[in-house]
């Protein structure tokens, strides 16, 4: 590949950059479109390397994932390598809460930034839409007591399946239904999560072709009967026309960096409480296209970088080549107790107690045999004899660094990184990464979540309390007890404590509940206060959210 034109590009002069026949192009509007899932059928084009972007543990001082994922492609781009991005899409919630926009930020964002972070092609709507209409009709079923078989009718006190809606909105985490008159359906609590975190979404992101997106839609288990029998998606009937709605959700959808490169952005699970990851589909497609497939993986390494390897790489059965773990000077600091106000001043105390945390990431990545190269977004006040510490704590490791000035440069100011992580991954070419994983699935639920908690967090032990055993000895007893495990966990912390940044030792992780994903094929045990529904803060972001007379959108972006 020539070294190609910086800018933006039409969609029809992207989509042959990326090798994407023209026939499978759907475009939406200008900007946008989705790639016909016959794409895939295609022989590959590409040498299929995979690199996973992670990231140490985020603080308010910030990590910027993201734009070093858009930024490291970009400068590949540069170098003139056949290189495919692929990362998820933003969430509604987040968009309007804390987080702002999720298309990177400076000069390595993606376009059209506006329509991404917003409805962009309409996928999570349809998830969102999905899911309730199997809400809706698990209620109708409850209404007419209609019965399903052997098993008998569904009992409305053991529904497990809940209602969504892309928003942060903390009054619906318990909501009651059914009140009025006898029409008006059966009484019965409930609850909202938050629509990257439904199991459609998951069932979405890991699904591998249509049929195996209504198989997995149709798995999914919405409760019981009066004998204990599991109830599922398929037995209310509601599979099938889930995934006509679904249909065009499944697809891929292609768009670009801001340098003109091309980018799948497909699905959008949350890496705190769900897997983390973007769609399997548009990861295949990347890989098959490209000879560099950087794919980015939810908050920190301990939560959506853990889940990418023991759930979506054992799912689709590849493993990455190497991982870039994002970071920054005064990220560290605040893990070393530096408080926000002046985590961007030199401290060197604060720096090497941070990199404490860093070095834990290192470890876990060490336990997977991946080979690691550390991004350090640099910031003008940052110091040389800082970021030195930072090279020699991850020389220890046997890992590399290179700083990176993406968002301030675009994909000029990331082509020392992009050189870096070139020469690591064509390095594997002789002798790729084995698959290794931390916990096999013949264990135990609760022996998987304690090599979890011990290996990549760093507990000493795990204490099920609450539900949770009950949740275990019914999840085994519906012969779900082998499936991966999903932690929900907050991603401010190595443990479930969010109070608690830098490296915790001695602590003992807590598991309240643990929810069955039957259709996306894992269990989520919820640990410490999490919640499946956020709410939003004081001030959220929406306050700053403006339309401009030229029609532009202001203050989806932090910074903006």
């Amino acid at each position: 590949m020539s070294t190609p034109a910086i800018g933006m590009q039409p969609m029809t002069d992207l989509a042959a950059e990326a090798g994407i026949d023209p026939s499978h192009i759907e475009m939406y509007g200008r900007n946008k479109a989705k790639i016909d899932l016959a794409a895939l059928e295609r022989p590959p084009v590409g040498k299929g390397r995979l690199i996973l972007v992670s990231a140490i543990n985020p603080t308010p001082a910030g990590e910027g994932k993201t734009t070093t994922s858009i930024g490291l492609a970009m400068g590949m781009r540069r170098l003139g390598k056949r290189t495919m991005l692929c990362l998820r899409e933003p969430s509604l919630g987040p968009v309007f809460g804390v987080k702002g926009g999720g298309t990177g930020g400076g000069k390595a964002t993606l376009v059209p930034a506006d329509d991404i972070n917003l409805h962009f092609t309409g996928d999570l709507h349809a998830i969102t839409t999905a899911h309730n209409l199997l809400s809706a009709m698990i209620d109708n079923a409850c209404h007419f007591g209609l019965s399903f078989g052997d098993k008998g009718a569904i009992d409305a006190r053991q529904v497990t399946w809940g209602r969504t809606l892309d928003m942060n909105d903390r009054a619906l985490r318990n909501v009651v239904l059914g009140l009025g008159q006898k029409t008006d359906g059966v009484p019965r609590q409930d609850r909202f999560d938050i629509t990257a975190a439904s199991e459609v979404m998951a069932i979405l992101a890991l699904a591998s072709s249509p049929e195996d997106l209504e198989a997995r839609l149709g798995r999914i288990v919405v409760g019981t009967s009066a004998s204990g029998a599991a109830i599922t998606a398929s037995d209310v009937g509601a599979s099938s026309a889930m995934t006509a709605l679904l249909r065009d959700a499944l697809k891929p959808n292609l768009v670009q960096t801001a340098e003109g490169g091309p980018a799948l952005v497909h699905a959008g699970p949350f890496g705190n409480i769900a897997h983390g990851c973007n769609s399997v589909l548009a990861t295949k497609l990347g890989l098959s296209l490209g000879d560099y497939t950087i794919t980015e993986a939810g908050f920190g390494f301990d939560l959506g970088g853990e889940k990418f390897l023991d759930i979506k790489c054992r799912n689709m059965g590849v493993f990455p080549r190497m991982m870039v773990l994002v970071a920054t000077l005064r990220a560290l600091k605040m893990h070393g107790g530096a408080p926000v106000k002046s985590a961007g001043e030199p401290n060197e105390k604060a720096l090497m107690e941070g990199l404490l945390h860093l070095d834990k990431h290192l470890e876990t990545a060490q336990h997977y045999g991946l080979p690691v190269l550390v991004a350090i977004n640099v910031f003008p006040n940052d110091t040389r004899a800082e970021v030195d510490l930072v090279h020699q704590t991850v020389a220890k490791r046997g890992g590399k660094v290179a700083v990176s000035e993406g968002f301030s440069k675009g994909g000029e100011g990331t082509l020392d990184l992009a050189r870096a992580a070139i020469e690591m991954a064509d390095s594997t070419d002789a002798s790729p990464p084995n698959a290794k994983f931390v916990y096999d699935l013949a264990e135990s639920i609760p022996e998987k979540v304690r090599k979890i908690a011990t290996v990549v967090y760093g507990a000493k032990d795990v204490a099920f309390v609450g539900k949770a055993e009950k949740d275990i000895t019914r999840i085994k007893g519906l012969g779900y007890d082998k499936l991966p495990v999903c932690m929900a966990k907050t991603q401010l912390s190595l443990s479930d404590d969010p109070t608690k940044p830098g490296r915790p030792r001695d602590f003992t992780l807590t598991v309240r509940e643990v929810r069955l994903s039957a259709g996306a094929g894992f269990v989520v045990p919820l640990t410490g206060d999490m919640m499946t529904m956020p709410g939003l803060p004081r001030e959220p972001a929406a306050l700053k959210v403006k339309l401009m007379p030229d029609g532009r959108i202001k203050g989806l972006m932090q910074n903006d």
